[in-house]
């Protein structure tokens, strides 16, 4: 038996030279902190990359590293994590993950602290707790979660960062040509609109590729259920996000309303909130994100989703690698999954962040059996660290 004699909780922050989904649109200039509003979805984004990162350390001198967002006001979390949550970590068994995720869960619920802040803070300890424990044992995570179900694991290329959709089109070609036959489009940044994104697309990559719409939560069930179905003779993969993700009974409609398999979850925390959209048919394609589940409730979403016959494609965005890490040691483990977002915007410029670097070659994900989660955070990355002391 391992016990945890430490915790601590950083801010880390990477540069870019272009912002998450690309360039900036009229109206789209950053505040003084760094902010800017997305025109297309009026989702606030910053102009460079931000996670917050946890490390707890075992009384056998482990180290686990876990990971959550920190787009924006990260010393929401790192104060949850220090003030909080900490001091009902130190001395637990990092193998008792999923009981630590429960009890600490358990602490705010009548007070209603269900998701946001606090649940990011509760995933990035549970991640960290799963990687002590995996070291701990010897084993890499997928081990601890009864294996690993596959050699390779389908990877779809994300976002398509060009300022015009000539050249959004060519870029997607660039990827075809590196193995890659699977991709989602932002809605948020279509200037042209997502029925002509979708028909442009089509034209360029052929039929024998899977092109997503990812529409931002940013229409009405009416508009959704219109534009999809105005995607779909174009051979639509699937819609994620359509309308707000609060509105349960729109989606419900908006899923019943069309051929296209509809994709949520990736702002869900929990398998509470993940329960009431299987219950109202509202969902065919669940995307869990790890940076907002931890592994634990990432794998109990999961399994009540393959158990209703729902699909599983995780969800992956802005961190450093730890999550994305954490997700796809639970995908390879996981029976229903059919693939796995690919953020190459994020994953090939934070390659020097992490040792045994996470790679998507032709197409397809490949899984380090090295202990834990198999990644490091490379003295780059350490030296970027900031660490949060209240």
């Amino acid at each position: 038996m391992s016990r945890v004699v430490q915790v601590d909780a950083f801010i880390l922050t990477v540069p870019r030279d272009e912002p998450y989904l690309g360039a900036l649109g009229p109206g789209e200039a950053p505040n003084k902190r760094g902010y800017f509003v997305r025109q297309g979805n009026k989702t606030v984004y910053p102009i460079f990359d931000r996670s917050v990162v946890v490390r707890v350390i075992t009384d056998s001198g482990e180290a686990g590293w876990g990971e959550t967002y920190g787009i924006v006001a990260p010393k929401a979390t790192t104060a949850i994590i220090v003030d909080l949550l900490a001091d009902f970590v130190v001395g637990r068994d990092p193998a008792e993950a999923p009981a630590i995720h429960d009890d600490l869960y358990s602490l705010m619920r009548v007070r209603g602290y269900t998701g946001g802040f606090y649940l990011d803070a509760l995933a990035a300890v549970d991640i960290a707790l799963w990687d002590a424990a995996g070291k701990v044992a010897g084993k890499p995570i997928y081990e601890l979660l009864g294996g690993r179900r596959r050699k390779e694991l389908s990877g779809y290329v994300s976002g398509l960062p060009r300022p015009t959709l000539d050249e959004r089109a060519v870029f997607a070609k660039d990827w075809l040509g590196r193995g890659f036959d699977r991709f989602k489009f932002a809605g948020a940044v279509a200037g042209e609109g997502i029925v002509q994104e979708m028909a442009k697309l089509r034209e360029a990559l052929g039929d024998d590729t899977q092109i997503g719409c990812d529409m931002h939560w940013a229409h009405t069930p009416d508009e959704a259920i219109d534009a999809i179905k105005q995607m779909e003779p174009y051979d639509l993969w699937f819609a994620e996000a359509p309308i707000a993700p609060e509105n349960l009974k729109g989606l419900a409609k908006v899923a019943q309303s069309v051929d296209t398999p509809i994709g949520v979850g990736e702002e869900w925390r929990t398998l509470f909130e993940a329960q009431l959209r299987f219950d109202a048919d509202a969902v065919k394609i669940v995307q869990p994100e790890m940076g907002h589940t931890g592994i634990t409730e990432f794998i109990r979403i999961s399994k009540a989703a393959h158990e209703r016959g729902i699909s599983i494609l995780p969800h992956a965005t802005v961190g450093s690698g730890i999550f994305l890490a954490a997700s796809l040691h639970a995908s390879f483990s996981l029976e229903g999954v059919i693939g796995h977002e690919y953020q190459h915007s994020v994953v090939e410029r934070n390659h020097n962040l992490m040792t045994n670097r996470i790679v998507c070659t032709n197409g397809n994900y490949q899984l380090s059996d090295a202990a834990g989660l198999g990644v490091e955070p490379t003295e780059d990355m350490l030296s970027r660290l900031e660490l949060q002391t209240d």
